[in-house]
């Protein structure tokens, strides 16, 4: 019977009483995380010249995680001394101003501190990544001809000496009053930048030599940091199969050992977007391996690198209206993609000052504008798990 009929009803026999279908949960809303050295855009005090109204528009989008890189190889060139985690920087990017100068990660957590207080949110995720050269094994294998000890394996002291940094970054965040509840124990074990070679000879059908690596790095880092902190493991790039220099993410998670890919609480895959659609799904690859084994079937994961710009590594960006409308619709379509799967909990951009060697950022190097991706990425900071839906794109997206 339609709405408004004037007829009559009919008298049928009661239905069996059932439970109704409860209605379908609307998946957990996305948190939001970003990367950004540079205490100047962090601190909600008095910062270098230049940079107070992008330091507003980065607090804008209510970050709740903070990525924070560290690249143990330039803070650790001599064994006998300790890393210098008050490391002087010039705050410039790869020279270009403005410039804001600091000291290094002691005075960016310092930076977190203040904006934890300020606004809450900026949870911080450590990650490592660079050997110092000596505690680098031996050149060998498949390598690019750009390999550097910083890539390679590193050796028992070299165990030694990363578990001595952990020591001291957990020091320095007690230190700076910043909660260091969440470390990855190494950036990208699956690229050729971060552990070379990946395999002894220059062909897919050699083995992958890099989970062995890693399964070090994160046994240490279990060790040392002990129980009570979490581990988020992963942070992959994302090559969806294996190349004769790089491993392919499914193929990487299936080589761990069990007791190394069942140690953290969360794992953690890089996933760029391409407006052609080309980039791989490296998060639906990063599912189905994980999917294998039981610990981890049911494993949170986090995207702790996207962005969109550059078409690859190092090539500039189009600017053009066309261009930087089709980079913040591949980016819309990325994140309905992962704020529809219960899986993926959070989603990191990478970075807020774009950076001319990975050309993805939401504000141009100098400071000067900033890319429809940023009111994108505005509009899902203020989206709530009651929003019905994605936030609709800006204009110009």
């Amino acid at each position: 019977m339609g709405c408004g009929s004037s007829s009559a009803p009919t008298l049928t026999a009661a239905p069996t009483p059932t439970q109704p279908a409860p209605p379908a949960p609307r998946p957990q809303r996305l948190s939001l995380g970003i990367s950004e050295a540079n205490p100047s855009l962090l601190s909600p005090g008095g910062v270098a010249p230049g940079f107070a109204a992008w330091r507003d528009r980065l607090f804008a989008l209510h970050p709740r995680w903070y990525r924070l890189p560290v690249d143990w190889s330039k803070l650790q060139p001599d064994p006998a001394k300790a890393a210098d985690l008050g490391l002087a920087q010039d705050g410039c990017l790869r020279g270009r101003p403005p410039c804001g100068a600091f000291a290094g990660v002691e005075a960016e957590l310092r930076a977190i501190r203040q904006a934890q207080l300020a606004q809450g949110g900026f949870e911080v995720v450590v990650v490592i990544y660079g050997v110092p050269d000596w505690a680098a094994a031996p050149a060998g294998g498949c390598e690019r001809s750009d390999a550097s000890p910083r890539s390679r394996p590193i050796t028992a002291a070299g165990i030694a000496g990363y578990q001595a940094l952990l020591t001291e970054l957990e020091a320095i965040g007690r230190r700076t009053g910043v909660a260091l509840d969440w470390w990855s124990p190494w950036n990208e074990p699956n690229h050729p930048a971060f552990i070379s070679p990946q395999r002894a000879a220059c062909t897919t059908s050699s083995p992958t030599l890099s989970p062995a690596v890693y399964a070090q790095l994160v046994r240490a880092a279990r060790a040392q940091l002990g129980p009570s902190r979490r581990l988020v493991l992963g942070e992959l790039a994302g090559f969806a199969g294996p190349t004769p220099r790089a491993t392919g993410v499914g193929e990487f998670v299936r080589a761990l050992p069990d007791d190394v890919a069942c140690a953290g609480s969360v794992w953690a895959q890089h996933a760029y977007s391409q407006p052609d659609g080309r980039a791989p799904d490296a998060v639906g690859e990063l599912e189905r391996a994980l999917a294998g084994r039981r610990c981890t079937a049911a494993r949170p994961i986090w995207v702790t690198e996207t962005g969109v710009g550059g078409a690859r590594s190092g090539a500039p960006r189009d600017s053009s209206p066309a261009a930087l409308a089709a980079q913040c619709h591949a980016q819309a379509a990325a994140l309905e993609r992962w704020d529809a799967d219960p899986r993926v909990q959070a989603a990191f951009q990478y970075t807020f000052r774009e950076d001319t060697a990975y050309p993805v950022g939401l504000a141009d190097a100098g400071l000067t504008r900033t890319y429809p991706t940023y009111d994108l990425w505005l509009r899902w900071s203020r989206a709530g798990p009651d929003t019905p839906g994605p936030p609709a794109p800006p204009p110009g997206c």
